[in-house]
């Protein structure tokens, strides 16, 4: 089924509208559930990336002047296609990422919900009108585009996120040079041929294959790049920033997320075990959203630990193609690394293991990236585990004595992504809403599941204020022009001639 679905061995750039190959060093794409080569990607140089940004930058005058509402024409026009290829997208969103179908499916869907979200901006991209001071004067505020953007999108999410980045950017009016990640380029291949054939203009979108420290970084350092939208680890958002800030370059951040589900003492358990089990395993804990911290009233502490144990017996790991899995493998070796160091520092801080902690390696899952759901338990708000991503299958229980302690260790650490509470109060509901320090809020689910018309993103580390999805995306990719309109036939001084 693959070698169907896949028509190339090697991978190659889309710049200006043409497939580049690149000449010198490949890495391979390897399917972390079976350890085989799927293709082989390029790591471009610099120079590929001068040649989509001057692509990006000459194609971005014409299209600016393309009146809104046919930009969105090509969008709608990708939904559609999408939509048509959404089980061939999903499979091999699979093969590359790892995560389960179900899941890949859902992934796809948020791309084309995407697709018809934005198109839908180019008949909107709303400015204001507004009275002035002076008599027969007129004045507006609209959205301009900027010019080239450099969008940078992680592995875990490789068709999602890259469409919460680039049909904002493109329905408003600019062009758009993208690096995807090493591990996951097949989904950037395939969303270039969709643009190519909804119509979009040639250097529109440029695709570039390579690392982040050589095309990550020529995108970031390019005077001719003015917005970087960037999902990824914090360090690496940090240093984009600086440098963006060097530049007075327009910088957008999603970066790590440390989210806890609060369980109190009136709570639906079973409904609280469904949304737990589903924000910490779901995508192998893999996304920035996971819930890695349970943050549980001492009342029902034992009875939540038992039917948590309870589910995850029940779940099924292995290859995400077969249907009846509902966890797929880790990425690679060095995210394995990463999940087993911190298993080993939550048993030298004191945190008791109750279930996993170990890499699945017999059967089946030899020459995959497997590792065994963890659950920890009286877990402290001051542990390592507590406080750092993991960005695996590990939860750790926290237990607390009132709501007001649950409150305040939902804020204890220095990310504020996504945040939930369990909960039949009302009052409670309603003072959670207020007092998480989370850019997203759920309440009686878990902490995952945004909905693309919908702002995404979080406070503290978790990001620098921008937000992916919704139309407030448009504030990343736009910027606002004030438009005075004097038709009085004479000079007029704004706080001068106004007495």
């Amino acid at each position: 089924m693959t070698e169907a679905l896949l028509d190339v061995k090697k991978l190659a750039n889309y710049i200006n509208g043409e497939w580049v190959e690149v000449e010198g060093e490949t890495t391979p794409v390897v399917n972390p559930a079976t350890g085989e080569t799927v293709l082989e990607v390029p790591l471009s140089d610099k120079t590929a990336v001068d040649a989509a940004v001057k692509a990006a930058k000459h194609a971005q005058k014409e299209w600016a002047l393309v009146p809104a509402p046919q930009r969105a024409e090509i969008l709608y026009e990708v939904g559609h296609i999408m939509k048509k290829r959404k089980e061939k997208l999903a499979y091999l969103l699979t093969l590359e990422n790892g995560k389960v179908l179900e899941e890949a499916r859902g992934e796809v869907q948020e791309g084309i919900d995407m697709a018809f979200y934005m198109a839908g901006e180019g008949r909107r991209l709303f400015g204001q009108t507004t009275p002035t001071e002076l008599q027969n004067k007129f004045a507006m505020s609209v959205r301009a585009p900027i010019g080239v953007v450099g969008i940078i999108t992680p592995w875990n999410f490789p068709i999602a996120i890259a469409t919460w980045k680039s049909f904002p950017a493109i329905v408003a009016g600019n062009s758009v040079v993208w690096k995807p990640a090493t591990e996951t380029p097949i989904m950037a291949y395939e969303l270039a041929k969709i643009f190519e054939e909804a119509g979009l203009p040639k250097g529109v979108i440029n695709v570039v294959f390579g690392s982040g420290s050589t095309v990550g970084d020529a995108m970031v350092h390019h005077d001719d790049i003015r917005v970087i939208s960037f999902t990824g680890s914090n360090e690496t958002g940090r240093n984009i920033a600086a440098e963006c800030g060097r530049q007075l370059k327009k910088v957008s951040l999603e970066m790590g997320g440390k989210n806890a589900v609060i369980v109190m003492d009136d709570a639906d358990l079973d409904l609280a075990v469904e949304g737990i089990i589903w924000s910490a395993f779901g995508t192998s804990g893999q996304r920035c959203t996971a819930c890695s911290r349970v943050i549980v009233h001492e009342d029902v502490k034992e009875t939540l630990e038992e039917r948590l144990l309870h589910a995850m017996e029940q779940l099924t790991i292995g290859n995400g193609t077969d249907e009846s899995v509902r966890v797929g493998p880790i990425i690679n070796q060095a995210g394995m690394d990463k999940i087993k160091k911190y298993v080993e520092i939550g048993k030298e801080e004191g945190a008791k293991l109750l279930a996993g902690g170990y890499e699945m390696t017999d059967g089946d899952y030899e020459k995959g990236h497997f590792f065994a759901p963890t659950l920890f338990t009286d877990a402290t708000i001051d542990m390592r585990i507590a406080q750092e991503e993991i960005f695996g299958p590990v939860v750790s229980l926290i237990p607390v004595k009132s709501f007001e302690e649950a409150i305040e260790a939902n804020n204890s650490v220095s990310y504020g992504l996504s945040s939930s509470i369990f909960t039949k109060d009302v009052n409670r509901v309603f003072t959670a809403q207020r007092d998480l320090d989370t850019g997203i809020v759920y309440v009686n689910a878990g902490t995952t599941g945004a909905e693309i018309h919908l702002p995404f993103g979080g406070t503290k580390g978790t990001g620098n204020g921008h937000r992916d999805s919704g139309v407030q995306a448009l504030d990343v990719f736009t910027e606002w022009k004030a438009v005075y309109v004097d038709y009085s036939g004479k000079l007029q001084r704004a706080q001068i001639d106004t007495e």
